[in-house]
C-alpha cells in the first residue's frame, strides 16, 4: 500500500517544544565577544538548513526514553561539529553557494572561513565536555576520526583509475553515515544508555546515512539548483565519482565505459561534456541503480526500529526515512 508522505515540517512537529530547546543551545554555542564571530553567526543562523542531525537525536530520544539536558547539549554538539565540517569543505572545494546562499568563503574568504570553521568545531569541544560522560567522548572522537579519514579518502579516491563501488560505500560511510548513526545513538546514550538501544539506533542511522549520501549523489546530476542550493555537476566537474557514475562505467560497453571516465577524468568539462556524462549514466541505468540503493537502506533504516512499539516519535523516524527517499533538496 502506497504511503502519504509528510513534509518535513509535519515530521517534526511532534518535538517542536524540543526543537526550540535544541536551537537555543546552538544559537548560544555561536556567540562571541568577537564582532566578526558574531557577524558570521547570524548569518549561519539566518541561511540554517534542515538540522535533521540534531532531529534525530532528539526523536531518539524519545523513542528510547525521555531526553535530558544532555539530550539538547548532544543535539547542539552534533550540529556543531556538522557546521565545522561544512564550512571547511566549502573552502577545500572552492564551493560558492551553500543552501542557496552564498558561501562563508565566498563573502569573507578562505582564511576567516577556515578559522570559523575552526572556532565552531572548538564550541562542539566544548558541548562534548559539558556532558561529561566518556562513553560519548569516546563515540564523537572515532566520528570525528571517521569523518576526517573519510574526506582525504574522497580526495585520494579522484585520481583512481577504475572506481570501485566497495570504496564508494566505505567512503560515504566513513564520512556522512558515520555522524548521522552517532546522532542517533546520542539519543540513547543520554537517556536509557540501553546497549540494545545503542545498537538499533545506530543501525537506524546507519542505514539512513548511506541512503541520505546517495540521494546527495542523485542531486548532483538530477537535481533542480533552486532546490537544491547547490551548482549541478559540480561533484563531477571535482571529478567526484558518485554512485550513478560508478554503476554506470561497470554496466556500459567498454567503449562507453572509457569515455564515460573520460569525460569524468577531464579537468574542465563543457556544458556539452556534462549532458554526454547525463547521456551515458542514463544509459548505463546508473539513476535507477542508484535509487535501489536508496529503497534498499531506506528499508533497512526502518526495520532497525521494528522492536520499539507504535509512537508518534517512531512515526517521525519512519517518516524521516521515507522522506529522503525521495526529497528533492
Amino acid at each position: 500500500m502506497r504511503q502519504e508522505l509528510k513534509s518535513l515540517k509535519e515530521i517534526t512537529q511532534p518535538i517542536f517544544e524540543d526543537i526550540k530547546l535544541f536551537e537555543q543551545e546552538f544559537r548560544n554555542a555561536l556567540r562571541s565577544e568577537v564582532r566578526l564571530i558574531n557577524l558570521v553567526g547570524k548569518y549561519i543562523i539566518r541561511h540554517k538548513g534542515k538540522h535533521i542531525r540534531p532531529v534525530l537525536t532528539i526523536l531518539a530520544s524519545r523513542v528510547c526514553s525521555q531526553p535530558t539536558i544532555n539530550s539538547y547539549r548532544a543535539a547542539a554538539m552534533i550540529e556543531l561539529l556538522h557546521l565545522a565540517t561544512l564550512i571547511h569543505d566549502d573552502v577545500v572545494d572552492g564551493a560558492m553557494k551553500r543552501r542557496g546562499w552564498f558561501s562563508i568563503n565566498r563573502i569573507w574568504g578562505n582564511k576567516l572561513a577556515v578559522l570559523m570553521g575552526d572556532f565552531v568545531l572548538s564550541k562542539s569541544l566544548i558541548y562534548m565536555i559539558k556532558l561529561k560522560d566518556f562513553d560519548i567522548l569516546d563515540l564523537i572522537s572515532k566520528t570525528a576520526e571517521l569523518m576526517s579519514s573519510g574526506e582525504i579518502l574522497q580526495l585520494d579516491y579522484r585520481y583512481k583509475k577504475r572506481p570501485s563501488e566497495k570504496i564508494y560505500f566505505n567512503l560515504i560511510r566513513q564520512k556522512t553515515a558515520s555522524l548521522i548513526a552517532t546522532g542517533c545513538k546520542l539519543g540513547a546514550l543520554t537517556t536509557s544508555k540501553s546497549k540494545q538501544d545503542c545498537k538499533f539506533m545506530s543501525s537506524y542511522g546507519y542505514n539512513l546515512g548511506m541512503a541520505y549520501q546517495i540521494r546527495d549523489d542523485l542531486f548532483d546530476l538530477l537535481g533542480n539548483e533552486s532546490y537544491t542550493g547547490k551548482d549541478k555537476g559540480i561533484d563531477v566537474k571535482k571529478n567526484t565519482l558518485t554512485l550513478p557514475i560508478i554503476h554506470s562505467i561497470q554496466s556500459l560497453s567498454k567503449s562507453e565505459s572509457r569515455s564515460l571516465l573520460k569525460l569524468v577524468k577531464m579537468k574542465q568539462k563543457t556544458k556539452d561534456a556534462l549532458t554526454e556524462i547525463m547521456q551515458l549514466v542514463k544509459k548505463g541505468n546508473g539513476f535507477d541503480y542508484a535509487q535501489e540503493k536508496i529503497d534498499h537502506y531506506t528499508q533497512s533504516a526502518i526495520e532497525s526500529l521494528s522492536p520499539y512499539p507504535d509512537s508518534i516519535y517512531k512515526n517521525s523516524m519512519i517518516n524521516l526515512a521515507r522522506f529522503n527517499r525521495t526529497r528533492v533538496h
